[in-house]
């Protein structure tokens, strides 16, 4: 199926000189994306770090490219040129960094990783102004409904009982979520776990007691939507509250976790101090009221990186608390400004007393609360100013 990013780092690639970074989890379909833009090319290369003959080649030298598409032909349009999990090269910054000065009008360049890009630069960003970045996120329900990314919160649209089902039970990664059954889906899981910590953490990022790693991982599972609290976690693992820290930021920068901060602008006696912890497969989390958050948080979190990577606005991702305990699950922020608050119920459908009292504060553009199990309503979520009860059906549906 065609994926919402495919049109417009296609439209880009064309328009911009920069190289263009795909990040994300192992297996979200960063590859294919990337080759199904390829297909817009008469001319490409398709290079993967974990092909010992394109290794080789890549080794060998950034003018190997010169032999593949010599610079003294005259050609109506660039060739593409692809790098696949190059961030496993030891001087991959350098080496890109390179490339692309020497080649920058003579190629366009497509990088992929499945561990964030900037995990291994230390000092200044030397390859400042010559790359975007698009993060790639797994299925959602608008994306399964339609691939346009055009319309900035769209008109609601009814995904099927069944797909939606799908989605929320197997994740949205494309292999279990088109491969839908329990056998394939526990043996996907067992054979990615084992890839992302035994191949991917510890050889790169050099941690010997991997099997306490993998302790904290599956205790993370448990804690979807819960502060991170670093001290709690080492005693349950049996490390320094420090090591914890230390790992669960390498796990988010390997994309098996990420973090939700609080948001303290404007937030009258607001804590500021811990994050909540969230998991990029949300199938992964047993009990079903975190599971429900944790699906919302993923569905918030590439609405936010999306329309940031595109150039839309400075979107980013919070939570709400104050020390008198009230809560909001969720605050999306766009330029610096509360845009929309967002309280995340299994059925409940009477509206939060926290949000109309941080709504208050912040004056944000929209004030929902959504409930996973209500059914769809064909009305927008965004059609009014005072603070909706919405079902998660239709809210999932118009963001992207």
């Amino acid at each position: 199926m065609d994926r919402i990013y495919e049109s417009v780092i296609y439209k880009n690639l064309l328009q911009y000189p920069q190289m263009f970074f795909l990040v994300g989890p192992r297996q979200v379909g960063k590859t294919t994306i990337a080759k199904k833009i390829q297909t817009k090319f008469q001319k490409s290369v398709y290079l993967n770090f974990d092909s010992v003959k394109d290794r080789q080649l890549i080794l060998s030298g950034q003018s190997f490219i010169e032999d593949i598409f010599p610079l003294n032909i005259l050609t109506d349009s660039q060739p593409l040129v692809i790098f696949d999990e190059i961030h496993k090269h030891k001087d991959w910054k350098n080496y890109i960094k390179g490339f692309y000065d020497l080649y920058r009008n003579h190629y366009k360049i497509i990088v992929t990783g499945s561990t964030r890009l900037d995990v291994f630069q230390s000092g200044g960003d030397s390859l400042m102004g010559r790359y975007f970045q698009y993060n790639i996120h797994p299925f959602s329900v608008s994306e399964l409904i339609s691939a346009e990314n055009s319309v900035f919160l769209k008109d609601p649209s009814e995904l099927s009982s069944e797909k939606f089902d799908k989605l929320f039970k197997y994740g949205g990664f494309p292999d279990p979520y088109n491969n839908t059954s329990d056998q394939y889906y526990n043996m996907w899981q067992s054979t990615r776990f084992k890839q992302l910590i035994h191949e991917e953490i510890r050889s790169i990022a050099n941690i010997q007691e991997i099997y306490l790693l993998e302790v904290l991982s599956e205790i993370l599972k448990s804690r979807a939507g819960q502060l991170l609290n670093s001290s709690n976690l080492a005693k349950q693992v049996g490390v320094t509250s420090q090591t914890v820290s230390r790992w669960t930021s390498i796990l988010d920068r390997f994309y098996y976790c990420f973090m939700v901060r609080p948001w303290s602008k404007n937030v009258t006696r607001s804590l500021t101090k811990d994050p909540k912890i969230y998991l990029w497969d949300w199938s992964l989390i047993e009990d079903e009221g975190q599971k429900v958050e944790n699906f919302i948080a993923s569905h918030l979190l590439k609405f936010v990186n999306f329309y940031s990577d595109i150039g839309l606005g400075r979107f980013d991702f919070f939570y709400l608390r104050d020390i008198d305990k009230k809560e909001v699950d969720f605050l999306i922020v766009r330029d610096n400004k509360p845009f929309m608050i967002i309280e995340s119920k299994s059925s409940e459908t009477k509206l939060s007393k926290s949000i109309e009292h941080f709504r208050a504060q912040l004056q944000p553009s929209f004030s929902l609360q959504t409930v996973f199990n209500e059914n769809f309503v064909s009305k927008s979520c965004f059609s009014g100013e005072i603070p909706l009860i919405v079902p998660a059906k239709t809210l999932l549906s118009q963001l992207i």
